[in-house]
């Protein structure tokens, strides 16, 4: 078991969060919540040892290994992704080369009555004991297994990480903390840079081989799918409720409507003192009770309500200038670099009011075709855009775009039309741009911040074909539902890069899968598809196993 106890962390006369305590106990799966600056990565930095608190301590039984996944990246080496992964054994693999080294000594040396030669025994026999107390492993098989698991193929075991994305390095870092089996895995946010298959891989693997689990994600059904807890940080305090992600939000609500009743009945009662105090404060028979109920109002603490819920807020898009019957079709359509071929003869037709996705391990295409549709790279074959077809296209990228001098307000009141403009400070709340937040320039703000920023601009531009490349990875789960109420109120087509599952879900109706260098459509929407592809995988597998002669299969 892992204690924290009496956690509080202040900065610049601001308290993060107060005297918090929790026990972390073998097979909890813990769903950090709250929202953004609550203290969440804070909190795990802490646990992790890579911060300390202002006050309170971490307590863990002796040869506790704790390992961290942050949402910053390793940094520049000249090792292969197989000889990265092995540093997982690097403790293992040093302890052997000790224990050899002190065999050596003890070949060579002839001291055999030395106290030296006893000490060295001595030590040789507790570094053995500790070493072949660790289970037996197939070293580079499980460095295999975790690599193809997280979507590497085994041509690139052997490329430096000097030749891979951020998320590749990212996912090379999680494989690592995966072949440690530590007593405690810290996650923030490791959805953001893995595919479909690997999010559910990597839920398999955390549910079936992980002891304790704490995540900080916003991605729902991930979080449903692999907690049985949730820790909430608001408001300086911690909620400890243990159900996973789903029942969290009901109790929650629960909680925020007795914190509310609590209150109003505290505010009438202040209200109430005050009255006796005014009516009777110059009365001299009244004196010791006027007296009394000063004193009890100034010491009484004030009750709060939780964070206010904002996820009702509903935005729509401006009414969609109507497009020809087909926005994009595609024949034959094919895209290398050099010689490397991503996808060949892709042919897709998107008619207008189609909600499509487009999902696959990352490499495979998806970013490429959008950026052919977009007609921002070459590409052979046929692709037509449909007649009065209008693109709101969001990039990857796209926070780096906005013009860095205007301010979060400026930003957003460019393009507002209509109505919309008087609801823009309740939109630039619900994104979480509330109070003087609105007056701060772009150039000030973090990348998540000018992801959300991006995402409102887009909400307010009139289009009738929206193409969003991975919109979801810096909002909050409130932030997502917001947004995908929005699409679902949409009146144009639209054409989705996600591996959100839950964000896909009610969203799309048609899936384009991305893979082996072809581009396969489905019908349906996402789960019947992974439905499909799992019954796929499995009879992959079976043709695969070989029956003796005779055996009945």
């Amino acid at each position: 078991m892992i204690a924290i106890d009496g956690l509080t962390v202040e900065f610049g006369g601001t308290t993060l969060f107060k005297d918090i305590s929790f026990a972390i106990n073998e097979k909890d799966r813990i769903a950090l919540m709250g929202k953004n600056g609550a203290g969440k990565s804070t909190l795990l930095k802490i646990i992790a040892g890579a911060r300390t608190p202002s006050a309170g301590k971490i307590s863990a039984p002796k040869d506790t290994v704790i390992a961290y996944l942050p949402q910053h990246l390793m940094s520049d080496n000249n090792r292969t992704v197989f000889e990265e992964a092995s540093q997982a054994f690097a403790n293992i693999f040093a302890m052997q080369r000790e224990i050899d080294e002190l065999n050596a000594q003890l070949t060579e040396r002839t001291d055999y009555e030395s106290d030296s030669y006893y000490a060295l025994i001595e030590q040789v026999s507790a570094l053995s004991e500790k070493f072949y107390t660790i289970e037996e492993i197939n070293y580079d098989a499980e460095v295999e297994k975790i690599l193809l698991g997280l979507g590497f193929v085994r041509d690139d075991f052997t490329r430096p990480t000097s030749e891979f994305s951020g998320g590749w390095r990212m996912r090379i870092e999680l494989a690592k903390i995966l072949l440690q089996k530590p007593d405690l895995i810290l996650l923030d946010e490791p959805t953001n840079h893995l595919d479909i298959e690997s999010v559910i891989w990597l839920e398999e693997f955390l549910i079936n081989s992980a002891k304790a689990v704490i995540v900080i994600s916003h991605d729902k059904t991930f979080v449903d799918n692999i907690t049985n807890r949730t820790l909430e940080i608001t408001m300086g305090r911690i909620y400890d409720y243990k159900v996973n992600y789903s029942t969290y939000l009901q109790l929650r609500m629960e909680r925020r409507a007795q914190q509310q009743k609590a209150m109003e009945e505290q505010q009438k009662m202040i209200a109430d003192t005050q009255e006796f105090i005014d009516r009777f404060k110059g009365t001299y028979s009244k004196t010791n009770q006027v007296q009394s109920r000063v004193r009890m109002l100034e010491k009484l603490e004030l009750l709060e309500v939780d964070e206010e819920d904002t996820s009702a807020l509903r935005l729509k898009f401006p009414t969609s200038p109507r497009s020809g019957n087909y926005p994009v079709i595609t024949e034959g359509l094919s895209k290398s670099y050099g010689d490397y071929n991503v996808y060949s003869n892709a042919s897709l037709t998107i008619e207008r009011g189609d909600r499509v996705a487009f999902v696959g391990k990352n490499g495979e295409g998806k970013s490429t075709l959008i950026k052919s549709i977009m007609q921002e790279i070459d590409f052979e074959g046929s692709l037509t855009l449909g007649h009065n077809v209008q693109i709101g296209y969001f990039a990857q990228n796209q926070a780096s775009l906005l013009d860095e001098e205007l301010t979060v307000f400026q930003t957003i009141d460019d393009v507002a039309k209509g109505d919309i403009r008087t609801k823009i400070r309740d939109i630039l709340g619900a994104f979480m741009f509330g109070g003087d937040s609105s007056t701060k320039k772009v150039k000030v703000l973090s990348g998540g911040e000018r992801t959300r920023l991006a995402m409102i601009k887009l909400l307010l531009e009139p289009v009738n074909l929206l193409i969003l490349d991975e919109p979801t990875n810096h909002l909050d789960i409130k932030t997502k539902d917001i947004l995908k109420s929005a699409l679902n109120d949409f009146d144009g087509t639209l054409i989705v890069v996600s591996h959100d599952r839950d964000f896909l879900d009610g969203l799309v109706t048609k899936v384009y899968e991305f893979g082996n260098k072809r581009v396969k459509e489905h019908l349906g929407d996402i789960w019947s598809f992974l439905d499909k592809k799992k019954m796929d995988n499995l009879r992959e597998l079976e043709k695969k196993i070989k029956f003796p002669s005779g055996q009945i299969n």
